[in-house]
């Protein structure tokens, strides 16, 4: 990959999009991933005004200093980056606690509560957005986005722009490389950060990036048939999450009402 003609070609359409919707620049939440880490320095570099968001509910202090010393180390490089901490953890267990009473079985680390938490997110990212005159800077990537959808809908998937929605995370860690990301975030392993527990993307997926852009590649082009051994298992769970998200991939389907019944 072209790295620096890609970034070069982020960055200026990232200055350019701001401009033309009249805003001032950028909030990104920082998680203290790869694909965060990459994004927020893209907009960093846009001269524009950025707003770096470290939103912790219950995070893993690994996860918390990694996003904290990136956003010193970009507020040390580009003078028009700003850093804030909300700590949405007691936001989220008042949250948990009301909904407790109204769930059976075990509601404490179900699915829909994870995604609450990205959720609660995306509302503090527009909170800030709106109150500077900023656009939420999406982080997901194109496996994420476009091949399993591993993002959790109107939480993390809930932006503005989408930078890095087409390239893939082997591609992000190249840009990371290039932009001098801080060595603890170039070498983190990637996580949702949305469980108590410690479940790394390849724990929750079963595959790992690598794994899951091969086959993407060659998605629609191939079937379970063509694969055997690993690979065979990696297309079976592509396929799956894939067809699973594309309520999440495509647009929201609208029921067309006939144009004759408007009469």
């Amino acid at each position: 990959m072209q790295t620096q003609k890609v970034i070069d070609h982020i960055v200026s359409w990232l200055k350019d999009y701001a401009i033309k919707a009249n805003v001032k620049g950028y909030v990104i939440g920082v998680s203290g991933g790869v694909d965060s880490g990459v994004v927020s320095t893209l907009c960093a570099m846009t001269g524009l005004e950025v707003l770096l968001l470290e939103m912790p509910i219950r995070q893993k202090e690994d996860q918390v200093n990694r996003a904290q010393d990136h956003i010193e180390d970009l507020k040390k490089r580009f003078p028009n980056v700003e850093g804030k901490t909300v700590n949405l953890t007691p936001v989220f267990e008042t949250f948990e606690d009301t909904v407790h009473d109204h769930v059976e079985g075990r509601w404490s680390n179900n699915l829909a509560l994870a995604n609450t938490r990205s959720r609660f997110r995306m509302l503090t990212l527009y909170y800030f957005g709106q109150l500077h005159g900023l656009l939420v800077c999406g982080t997901g990537n194109k496996v994420e986005d476009f091949g399993i959808g591993f993002y959790t809908k109107y939480g993390d998937g809930g932006v503005d722009v989408s930078p890095i929605a087409d390239l893939y995370k082997t591609e992000i860690y190249e840009l990371a490389k290039e932009l001098s990301l801080i060595e603890s975030i170039q070498k983190a392993i990637p996580t949702d950060g949305l469980w108590d527990a410690e479940r790394t993307d390849e724990d929750q997926i079963g595959a790992t990036y690598p794994e899951l852009e091969k086959i993407q590649k060659e998605y629609g082009t191939k079937t379970a048939d063509d694969y055997e051994g690993r690979d065979k298992e990696v297309y079976l769970i592509f396929d799956r999450m894939n067809k699973a998200a594309q309520h999440k991939i495509n647009p929201i389907p609208i029921c067309d009402i006939p144009e004759e019944w408007r009469d």
